[in-house]
């Protein structure tokens, strides 16, 4: 059997929102990060997603997202059937949209084991995300809730982390969550790596779905009823889906789950990235012996510079900056530095205070 073979009973989900405000003005409220093409592989974030799933899982890939992206999503995604993108009213964060699919996962297949995959992460070891996808769902079958562990390759601020406990011996390789842990400093994400039996948490669950729901009773049971009465009854969405909480699936589920010792990992060994902010998308995009990188149109003129430029269409020159971040669209125009890359976020904000909204 290869790694890409389907793998019986497995669903996979793939939760598909954000508006990635560290990527403006490229990315937006009505055409986020998973919708473009980052890469300039030729295919967007929320398609090479769904190539790494739809092998694994065919014809059980389901895309949770927002109503006002359903049609995007659709246009993108026109191998999978209608009923298989389910629109959110509203965003309340991912234990409503994750949650959601599970109930209705559970009442479809009774033996299924479901998995949650962010459609904006970059990951090009598709037979590497395979075979790790592949042993999650084994470990699942068991009744873990199981996170994928992506191993660091620096000390970053921008991730939380999983600490691993005592291996599991029926599963070799998998091993006991002790912790889930918030992003931590740089002195002590070092700390972490310098102790080792740290992972990133790149927010990946696989779980039956009963097991799933049934953790999230634990501390809320209403909100697992909630879930299970809308999958039984689509038609009670606009009753039942404002009164669902805000909340991620780390917090609702995964962290008093590791805290009950529910919770197993999977090291993730391929290349894993977020693609967070115009930083990451440089590192991600750099070529050896190319100062500066260059995202959609070639017209860009560089004389002694290095950074990344983002342009769709117009000439851009860059002279005698080093880690520059220009990104040029036909509204916008972003000129930070590598650095302050996280604070981008900071002009969609003032934008939404200043009531410009058609900006963000």
């Amino acid at each position: 059997m290869t790694s890409h073979a389907p793998i019986d009973s497995f669903w996979a989900v793939v939760p598909a929102g954000g508006a990635g405000t560290r990527l403006w003005p490229l990315s937006r409220a009505t055409a986020p990060k998973f919708l473009h093409d980052l890469r300039g592989s030729g295919r967007t974030l929320i398609q090479e997603t769904h190539d790494r799933l739809g092998p694994l899982a065919p014809g059980r890939v389901l895309v949770v997202t927002g109503a006002a992206h359903r049609d995007a999503v659709a246009g993108q995604l026109d191998e999978l059937a209608p009923e298989a993108i389910l629109a959110e009213p509203s965003a309340r964060d991912s234990m409503a949209a994750i949650g959601l699919a599970a109930a209705l996962v559970e009442r479809a297949d009774p033996d299924a084991v479901m998995g949650s995959f962010a459609a904006d992460h970059v990951i090009t070891d598709v037979d590497g995300f395979a075979g790790a996808v592949r042993t999650a769902v084994e470990v699942a079958r068991d009744g873990w809730l199981v996170t994928l562990g992506v191993e660091p390759t620096f000390a970053s601020s921008a991730f939380g982390y999983i600490r691993s406990g005592d291996a599991l011996a029926e599963h070799p390789g998998a091993a006991r969550v002790e912790e889930f842990v918030e992003k931590p400093s740089v002195e002590v994400a070092r700390g972490y790596l310098a102790e080792g039996g740290y992972r990133w948490n790149a927010g990946m669950f696989v779980a039956r779905p009963t097991v799933l729901l049934d953790l999230l009773a634990d501390s809320d049971p209403g909100f697992a009823a909630d879930l299970r009465a809308l999958a039984a009854d689509g038609s009670r969405m606009e009753e039942i889906w404002p009164r669902l909480p805000r909340i991620a699936v780390d917090h609702a589920v995964a962290e008093p789950a590791a805290a009950a010792g529910r919770v197993a990992t999977v090291p993730a060994a391929f290349d894993w990235e977020d693609v967070g902010d115009f930083d990451s998308l440089a590192a991600l995009l750099a070529r050896d012996g190319v100062p500066l990188t260059v995202l959609g149109e070639d017209d860009v003129r560089v004389v002694d510079a290095s950074g990344l430029v983002v342009t769709g269409g117009r000439t851009v020159a860059v002279v005698g900056l080093d880690d520059v971040v220009v990104v040029d669209t036909p509204d916008a125009l972003l000129v930070t530095t590598r650095e302050r890359a996280q604070d981008v976020k900071a002009v969609v904000a003032a934008l939404k205070e200043s009531g410009r909204t058609e900006l963000t």
